[in-house]
């Protein structure tokens, strides 16, 4: 194998080393979040709380206030049902 031959060998090691990394940082990320947001079971209605949200792209959190009313996820301002996977919530904590 001559150095040309090494070198695409070499850059697709590296691919894999980065992608692998970077698949194990977003779970520790996403680990990480969930913890952020440790209510259990459900809040009581009149609560408002933070949400954390999650879809294809990774976990994220609703810049609103939420409640959870009748088995459903709402906008604590709008009432609106947030249309968003939710996989944790936590009391609203003070803005600094």
């Amino acid at each position: 194998m001559g150095f040309k031959d090494a070198i695409p060998e070499q850059v697709a090691s590296f691919s894999r080393r980065i992608k692998f990394l970077k698949e194990n940082q977003k779970m520790a990320t996403r680990e990480r979040r969930l913890a952020e947001f440790d209510g259990n079971g459900e809040p009581p209605p009149d609560l408002p709380v933070q949400v954390l949200c999650e879809d294809h792209s990774g976990t994220y959190q609703l810049p609103f206030a939420c409640r959870f009313v009748d088995g459903t996820w709402r906008n604590h301002e709008s009432g609106g049902a947030v249309e968003a996977t939710v996989v944790g919530w936590r009391r609203q904590r003070a803005k600094a």
